[in-house]
């Protein structure tokens, strides 16, 4: 994902835009912008007086609030050889909460929780 425009960027291009000494498009093309981004930007300083970009929001909040998170915690420790599968299913049985396995691995992960992972095979002796 590209990494948006430094808020330096964006007020050196507003105040350019300012002087009036050149057309948007020329503005755009020396600061190596999109046009488009250009007139979004002037836009936005016109209709809602800002010339920084809007703030993170956060994006989008777990599905797993701290409560559920210890609940997971305790499975783990009962039981550190299971599947996340099973942690997933314990978990909705616990809590009815029911995610999906990505969510189950990124709790554990944040947990700093490693389950023991189970052997496949033994290995093979000479």
């Amino acid at each position: 994902m590209p990494q948006p425009y430094s808020p330096d960027l964006r007020e050196r291009v507003l105040v350019a835009c300012e002087r009036g000494d050149l057309p948007q498009v020329e503005i755009a093309y020396r600061f190596q912008v999109c046009p488009a981004t250009v007139s979004n930007w002037r836009r936005q300083e016109r209709e809602d007086g800002r010339r920084a970009p809007k703030p993170h929001s956060g994006g989008v909040p777990s599905r797993l609030d701290a409560a559920a998170l210890e609940v997971l915690r305790q499975l783990v420790s009962e039981d550190n050889d299971a599947l996340l599968r099973e942690y997933r299913e314990r978990l909705a049985e616990r809590t009815g909460v029911t995610v999906c396995l990505a969510v189950i691995c990124e709790a554990l992960k944040r947990l700093k929780l490693r389950p023991k992972k189970p052997r496949t095979a033994k290995p093979a002796v000479w």
